[in-house]
């Protein structure tokens, strides 16, 4: 059997193809486009075009899964800056995601250059040309948070992109996020498709602030992340992706009410990992007691108010 036998192959609404996985019963990108998805939840949120104009950018692919979140990130940078340097981490469990997705010829329609290049990462982890030093750390990422930041690596872009909070609590909790944002750079941006509150909390907890990102394909917007820092140090433009203009004096839009409140419910009692190694099912346990213990407002009450 090949590798891309176990992975069910899926066609999104923007033509481009996912995989539908078995253990994670999720597939790896929403319906409304996998292609579009990178592009519009990650690469344009984190603002990598903008970045390239200093000459370097560096980002930290949490989750490379089939690659396009890294496709697409170098895709922008080089329309912006055709020689800007690109260094680029990607964070994968299982090594046979990006093959499959290459074997199934799911990036045939993308440039040589691309498809080069996602190749020798998927099958040799290592990317090394001119204008870009790439690596696929193949491992649980909890672990390989760890070396990373023990590098010194700064990430202008974090994508943050493990499957739902339900069905991989591993990689959403208060210590593993924490750990995330010790890899990124103090004008850098991280962006993740979830808005859940509990992942929130945990962005929140890691010293970061947060603001939401347009909705792409569902009703829910997705969540970008950034230390709080002076104006005159990072130029940010998020008006043409964020619903809100940005306030004075901060460069991510506030959340609106109704997300604030949201964050005042049990729904925002985050997921725990005291050592980043216990399984899913002890860290769903672990906050589902404390939700029950709490005298937080249900979200169910928090809904039926905002109805």
């Amino acid at each position: 059997m090949s590798d891309s036998d176990n992975f069910t192959l899926q066609q999104t609404q923007d033509g481009s193809f996912t995989f539908f996985s078995e253990e994670f019963e999720e597939a790896f990108h929403s319906h409304y486009g996998a292609r579009q998805e990178s592009y519009l939840k990650f690469a344009l949120p984190t603002q990598v075009q903008k970045a390239a104009r200093n000459g370097i950018v560096r980002i930290l692919d949490v989750c490379y899964g089939l690659g396009y979140n890294t496709a697409a990130a170098l895709q922008v940078i080089w329309e912006a800056n055709p020689i800007c340097s690109v260094e680029v981490i990607g964070l994968e469990l299982n090594p046979a995601v990006p093959k499959a997705a290459l074997n199934q010829h799911i990036f045939d329609d993308w440039e040589y250059d691309y498809t080069q290049i996602l190749t020798e990462l998927a099958f040799n982890y290592q990317v090394q040309t001119n204008r870009l030093k790439a690596k696929l750390l193949i491992g649980d990422a909890r672990n390989s948070i760890v070396e990373v930041h023990k590098s010194g690596f700064q990430a202008d872009a974090i994508f943050l992109d493990p499957f739902s909070p339900p069905q991989c609590p591993q990689l959403w909790t208060v210590e593993f996020i924490q750990k995330v944002a010790l890899c990124l750079h103090q004008n850098g941006l991280l962006a993740t498709y979830s808005c859940s509150a509990a992942v929130r909390t945990a962005l929140l907890a890691a010293g970061l602030v947060i603001g939401s990102t347009t909705p792409i394909g569902r009703r829910t917007p997705g969540t970008i992340a950034a230390y709080q820092v002076e104006e005159a140090s990072r130029e940010v433009d998020f008006s043409s992706l964020l619903p809100a203009p940005c306030s004075p004096g901060s460069f991510i839009p506030p959340i609106s009410e109704e997300e604030k409140e949201h964050l005042q419910t049990r729904a925002a009692i985050p997921y725990r990992d005291p050592e980043l190694r216990d399984a899913a099912e002890v860290i769903i346990m672990r906050r589902q007691q404390e939700q029950q213990a709490s005298i937080l407002e249900t979200t169910s009450q928090w809904k039926k108010r905002w109805s």
